[in-house]
């Protein structure tokens, strides 16, 4: 079976594990919530590339054998530099794998615009995401690719992130956050709003509320689930094929591990 590393800046990057483990349920996990530096969306470049170093080399010592960045922000700063670093044989990444594999293979998000410009009836597509994101040659880059006929909204989700790591995702004042982000995208006449940041999905119920039963709420999680199982068929990485069974799912914090524990718990029951 496959051993599968993933990290985010918090708990976010959870909204992702429970895809992946829908499409892979066999293998083993070591999700790191980096929640000592959270949020990472207005934080350097620089610092999100030495945090990401260092948990790659945790997760890489700890047996993963693919390690996915489950973070837009840490994505569109740092997995260049990861696939660069770690893409050949040295004696780096051979001590800290263990001789296990003599490369790493890094899959990243993206916010799911793609698919929206599709789908989109009113030809406006909203992006909440963080400023990290929004600024991040790759996003910007695959909107630029994308026809002309589509207007791209975008909203930093100010207070999303602190919102969905204090667990509170449903009250009057989470409400209240979600909305003084989501409304100017509804009020420039946004069908379809992206969710460009994982740790948004736990706030999609108040999203979709918010918005109506008319507008599409799309999580990239599910397509990055995809193309993880791509990958590793692409690396010969054995997995569990047949879809049975139930892998073991480690879980480490750099800060305090309680929310981990207690959002795991909910998606392990969702």
């Amino acid at each position: 079976m496959a051993t599968i590393g993933i990290f985010d800046s918090g708990i976010g990057g959870l909204s992702v594990l429970r895809e992946v483990r829908k499409l892979l349920p066999s293998e083993d996990y070591i999700y790191f919530s980096d929640n000592a530096y959270c949020p990472y969306g207005q934080k350097d470049p620089s610092l999100i590339i030495d945090r990401a170093r260092e948990i790659s080399d945790f997760l890489l010592f700890k047996g993963a054998d693919v390690i996915v960045v489950a973070c837009n922000t840490a994505t569109g700063a740092a997995i260049a530099t990861l696939r660069a670093e770690y893409s050949s044989p040295d004696e780096r990444v051979e001590f800290i794998s263990q001789g296990r594999r003599d490369h790493v293979k890094f899959v990243g998000m993206e916010p799911a615009i793609k698919p929206a410009a599709k789908l989109t009836r009113s030809g406006v597509v909203g992006v909440l995401a963080t400023a990290g994101t929004l600024s991040a040659g790759k996003y910007n880059n695959t909107k630029e690719s994308l026809p002309g006929s589509v207007t791209f909204v975008e909203h930093v989700g100010e207070g999303f992130v602190e919102q969905v790591e204090s667990l509170d995702w449903t009250s009057d004042h989470a409400r209240g956050v979600v909305e003084a982000s989501l409304r100017p995208l509804l009020d420039k006449g946004a069908d379809c709003i992206v969710l460009g940041c994982t740790h948004y999905p736990f706030l999609s119920g108040l999203i979709q509320d918010i918005a109506g039963p008319d507008v599409k709420v799309i999580d990239s999680a599910p397509a990055i689930a995809k193309q993880l199982l791509k990958v590793i068929k692409e690396e010969k990485i054995p997995y569990g094929e047949d879809g049975g069974g139930s892998g073991k799912v480690s879980l480490y914090a750099s800060g305090d591990k309680g929310p981990l524990l207690k959002t795991f718990e909910f998606i392990s029951g969702s």
